[in-house]
């Protein structure tokens, strides 16, 4: 019987294999041959134990697409759908593994475990065809899946995107929307950027003016820090912990791990805002401070203090009632240090702890609240700056600055997942001609993030066990709307999933004609859905902006 391998090549002599054009590619793929399953009102849905989530939600999704019930059953009949659990399948194929059998007589997805049941039911779904990704069905539409086996598994365990919604703030409906773009490409990682200089976006009740003062700015900066126009409506909001709560919950009926990151000692200018009690005030009048305006990195930055501790003790209090899973990130980037180089208080913390500059305040900074959290059963991640000064044994890094913290980080024996700026910041430009949109940064094409290798080679086989993962980042300076988001970060993201999901050969040996070939039908899932993404060809006419913002900006330095 013939295969396809990740890359989506097949050396089926018969032609294209039925699973030719998924994304991501699956690890392996055996031709069943030229019949089909059809599927009809009569149609069942089988779940086993543990399978009763993916069954409720293929059962909605499925059902608004085709129009078709498909109603439970105790056993499976003729033609029926059946979904188990199995954790032999683990063993045989990894975590978050699934296989999916599909005869003429039936179809079976089985899971390693219910997120791998889940990935196999994205699976199904592609199968289908894009309309299965529509919200109504279309009259006489005939549905069939293709005849084949398919084994499956990601390579990382870490498979994320980030969301700022600081900068500019996004409703949890979009929110939500972004959870199911993530699970159907088999994402399972949601970064939750919550604060920053310019605004501050999750309800902590013990410190309210953190959103009635905190969350929103008097004007915006349209475009990126060199355009001259300004937006000058308030901008704002933020999500009530009812809003988290519905957040996380629907992220886990996907199998998707929320990580809220609150940025601290730097990126702090909405909570100094606040209260000013956060801020230095022995050098700076912190009460004539509001929430920045503009973007870059605002010199503003926590005080070294114990009160400033406690009071983000309390904030953390509060996150972790609300965000159940292992990993709290803490920023930690893009500190600047002019502040405590001034300031006496500081300058005085300095030498009562012991340790050589600002950058060991710093370190003294992130080593308590890894402490903190550490006590209490999570785990500390932050940007590749917390480095600096020394690290945490427990605390885990995020490499955004290119490859080197990742390096060093998973030689020192910590956790890294790999992020660098050149290769999967999404918010930089995908093309370099003047039609593109806010044109800011590197331009970093879909074959550019096709060809990220998320495991440096300079590790060892040891060293490289450190690494989680991998994750795109969606910095919305520039985003200011969802359709918007949505040109920045898609058809790449679809490249991302295929790098973090499956197995492929190395970057100068991937095909990216065949990725592309395959992405022709992604682009009709992503039409399906109401995705709007960067046309193959360019940006439509209602993508483009003339002017100031139509101009190039080039050496733009690295920035969140």
């Amino acid at each position: 019987m013939s295969t396809t391998s990740a890359d989506g090549t097949t050396t089926d002599p018969a032609g294209t294999t039925p699973a030719a054009d998924l994304i991501p590619a699956p690890r392996r793929v055996i031709p069943g041959g030229d019949g089909f399953l059809a599927l009809g009102p009569a149609t069942a849905l089988v779940a086993g134990e543990g399978a009763e989530g993916t069954a409720r939600w293929l059962r909605a999704e499925l059902g608004a697409a085709t129009g078709l019930p498909l109603p439970p059953a105790d056993s499976a009949g003729a033609g029926a759908v059946r979904l188990r659990v199995d954790p032999a399948v683990a063993s045989e194929i990894g975590a978050e593994g699934y296989r999916l059998d599909i005869t003429e007589d039936g179809a079976e997805l089985t899971g390693a475990d219910p997120a791998g049941l889940f990935r196999g039911a994205q699976t199904l779904r592609q199968l289908l065809g894009p309309d299965a990704f529509r919200r109504a069905p279309l009259p006489g539409r005939e549905w069939r899946l293709p005849l084949a086996r398919i084994e499956d598994a990601p390579r990382f365990a870490w498979r994320g995107m980030m969301l700022d919604v600081a900068r500019h703030f996004m409703p949890k409906e979009g929110v939500l929307r972004y959870l199911d773009l993530l699970a159907a490409h088999k994402l399972n990682v949601f970064h939750f950027h919550l604060t920053d200089d310019q605004g501050w976006r999750v309800e902590i009740k013990r410190h309210p003016r953190l959103t009635e003062v905190a969350s929103w700015r008097s004007r915006t900066k349209w475009g990126h820090r060199a355009s001259p126009l300004w937006d000058d409506k308030p901008h704002g909001g933020f999500y009530t912990q009812d809003d988290i709560r519905e957040i996380v919950a629907y992220a886990a009926e996907r199998h998707i791990t929320v990580v809220p990151e609150i940025d601290i000692p730097g990126h702090s200018q909405a909570a100094i805002s606040a209260y000013p009690e956060l801020g230095n005030a022995d050098v700076v009048d912190t009460t004539a401070l509001s929430v920045w305006d503009s973007w870059g990195v605002s010199e503003n930055v926590l005080a070294p203090t114990d009160e400033v501790l406690r009071f983000y003790e309390g904030v953390f209090e509060e996150l972790l009632e609300l965000f159940p899973g292992r990993f709290i990130h803490v920023g930690g980037d893009e500190c600047p240090k002019e502040q405590w180089r001034r300031s006496p208080l500081a300058q005085s913390r300095i030498k009562e702890l012991g340790v050589s500059d600002e950058n060991g305040l710093q370190s003294w900074f992130i080593r308590h609240f890894d402490t903190w959290l550490t006590a209490r059963g999570r785990r500390l991640i932050g940007w590749d700056e917390i480095l600096e000064g020394g690290l945490a044994e427990g605390a885990a890094v995020s490499s955004w600055r290119g490859y080197e913290g990742g390096i060093d980080a998973a030689r020192a024996g910590h956790d890294v997942v790999m992020c660098p700026e050149q290769q999967v910041y999404l918010d930089h430009r995908q093309h370099g001609g003047p039609d593109e949109p806010v044109p800011i940064g590197f331009v970093r094409t879909l074959e550019n993030v096709y060809r990220f290798e998320p495991v440096p080679p300079e590790l060892t086989v040891d060293e490289a066990r450190h690494v989680l993962g991998t994750q795109a980042n969606v910095w919305a300076e520039v985003m200011e709307s969802p359709a918007r988001v949505d040109y920045q970060v898609f058809p790449r993201l679809a490249a991302f999933a295929e790098v973090a999901w499956s197995e492929l050969p190395p970057p100068d040996d991937r095909d990216f004609a065949g990725f592309e070939r395959r992405m022709t039908t992604h682009y009709a899932r992503l039409d399906a859905i109401g995705v709007a993404y960067r046309p193959p060809t360019g940006p439509k006419p209602w993508q483009r902006r003339p002017g100031i913002l139509g101009r190039p900006i080039d050496g733009e330095p690295p920035r969140k």
